[in-house]
């Protein structure tokens, strides 16, 4: 139907709150038109919306008169009042004002104005509780995870044909992991309201056996922090030091149970700064508030892990190795599918690695780095002693650089493929003994796994009968060899400073690419704000 011809139509007579239907509303065809009218300008600028209200001939979804209009207004705005509960900004949705414009609505046009108004305010709420508040790749370039943005028009067209009460709250992360965080927001809400974890400890290094002021200091932080009871001894015992081994599984360190130099800046972490944490935690399960796959590879940056699950349960778990700290080293934030796995993988160095670390080293001996093959652009293999690398730039270096497959090859015995044009995948290394450290940022991006064998095995039961056997054949082959996976696997490489387990402590670790400080700056300068401490 034309627009002309809706402008002809008679509009049943609606009603807003507080004001009396001889003062807004009468029957003439004038006035009909008038709320249409205002309805389809205001809306025009918005194409999404403006799509939404021609498909249902510029009716009111929230301005009409009954019960059921009633409802969608209270239901919002009461999500709206509540929003600051998931880490959002209530100040943004300018309720009062939309409240005093319904108020003072006076015309038909004036309804109109306002009834785009409040589907405006609702679309911006949805996306900003279903799929978070900021722009990942505007905040640092290593986010580039494609946030799954949801149809603004059928935002719309949905709330029409459903409970708005149930509507509103279906739009937040239905995961475990983002009603966990919720929880955790209001539990350290509380604990700063009540002064924190209390004063921070004096000492460089505390073990079982000190005695004096800074382990009662270490004494009461643990308690108010959850991992001891509350006791007056004033000894580091057994009981204490279980505590301080629990902290330091929870935060990521050593559990040695002696709170030595980096234990202790841990547990001085001021309530506030792990609350940041927290909301920034739950604007990144926003910006991945999708379905992972019933089967799915997820990585923690920040954790130094790499998680198989299946079915939402943990069935494989291995410690990595991820992107060093350089700017143009850490490894990136996406989601990809992984394809296949390589055995025997032949490593071609990224170009980035050869005309940065190993065109220097060529330039002073062309013999250099000897384990690596030169290659021309035909394939054929370079005469390293006719070569004058010096003549060459970065820019200008004509040469790929390969390593056959072997025992010492950089990529290991074994790399999982889920091709992306950021060139980052999963491996085995040579390189054990990195494993073994606290922090684990190392590599040039890719994520070096620790029990690359065990992954590939887990990968293939769904496919083999004799995984173990499958992976070894051929891997004794000694030649480079694919393997496809039959059922492809999501894989989410993530950076969660702040992650829930089902049972236990909150998860907390450092932000070693200074990434989560740089999202919370950006959410304070949305107006996300701590909330005040009582006095």
């Amino acid at each position: 139907m034309s627009f002309l011809r809706l402008l002809s139509k008679t509009m049943t007579v609606v009603l807003v709150w507080g004001l009396s239907t001889s003062s807004v509303f009468a029957k003439s065809d004038t006035q009909v038109t008038a709320f249409m009218q205002a309805v389809a300008e205001a809306a025009s600028a918005d194409e999404d919306m403006a799509a939404y209200y021609r498909s249902v001939e510029f009716q009111p979804l929230w301005t009409g008169k009954g019960q059921e209009f009633r409802q969608r207004r209270s239901a919002l705005f009461d999500a709206l009042e509540r929003s600051a509960e998931h880490g959002l900004v209530p100040a943004h949705y300018d309720i009062s004002g939309l409240k005093a414009e319904i108020r003072s609505a006076r015309t038909k046009r004036d309804l109109g104005l306002v009834e785009v108004k409040i589907s405006e305010t609702f679309l911006d709420y949805a996306r900003d509780l279903q799929t978070g508040i900021l722009i990942p790749s505007r905040i640092d370039d290593g986010l580039v995870r494609k946030v799954p943005y949801r149809n603004r028009e059928a935002y719309l067209a949905n709330f029409e044909q459903s409970d708005p009460e149930k509507f509103l709250k279906a739009l937040a992360p239905k995961t475990p992991e983002y009603a966990r965080l919720r929880k955790e927001k209001l539990l350290l809400e509380r604990q700063l309201g009540r002064g924190g974890w209390g004063a921070p400890i004096r000492a460089k290094k505390l073990e079982p056996g000190d005695k004096g002021a800074a382990v009662v200091q270490l004494r009461d932080r643990l308690i108010r922090m959850g991992y001891l009871s509350r006791r007056v001894s004033t000894k580091f015992d057994a009981e204490m030091q279980k505590a301080v081994q629990e902290f330091q599984e929870a935060h990521g360190l050593t559990p040695d149970g002696v709170a030595g130099q980096s234990t202790i800046a841990e547990l001085n972490v001021p309530v506030q700064e792990r609350l940041k944490s927290i909301m920034v935690a739950m604007e990144r399960e926003r910006w991945t508030n999708m379905p992972k796959g019933e089967r799915h590879v997820m990585v923690n940056l920040a954790d130094f892990t790499a998680k198989i699950i299946d079915n939402g349960k943990i069935t494989f778990e291995t410690v990595t190795v991820v992107g060093h700290r350089d700017s143009d080293r850490r490894s990136p934030e996406f989601s990809d599918i992984m394809e296949h796995m390589v055995i025997n993988p032949t490593w071609n160095v990224p170009r980035s690695i050869a005309t940065k670390e190993y065109l220097p080293m060529l330039q002073s001996n062309p013999y250099a780095v000897s384990h690596l093959t030169l290659y021309d652009a035909r394939g054929q293999v370079v005469n390293r002693g006719a070569v004058n690398f010096s003549q060459y730039s970065a820019r200008t270096f004509p040469f790929d650089i390969k390593q056959a497959p072997s025992n010492s090859n950089a990529l290991g015995l074994v790399k999982f493929m889920f091709p992306n044009r950021h060139n980052i995948y999963l491996h085995d290394t040579p390189a054990k003994s990195l494993f073994y450290r606290e922090v684990r940022a190392y590599s040039h991006g890719c994520i070096r796994l620790q029990k690359p064998f065990e992954f590939a095995y887990t990968l293939l039961a769904k496919q083999s009968e004799n995984p173990k056997g499958l992976f070894h054949s051929t891997l004794d082959t000694g030649k480079e060899t694919q393997i496809d996976l039959i059922k492809q696997v999501p894989v989410h490489i993530m950076y969660r400073t702040a992650f829930t387990e089902a049972k236990g402590h909150m998860q907390y670790r450092r932000d070693i690419y200074g990434r989560d400080a740089k999202i919370w700056r950006a959410l304070a300068n949305e107006g996300v704000a701590l909330p005040a401490v009582r006095g």
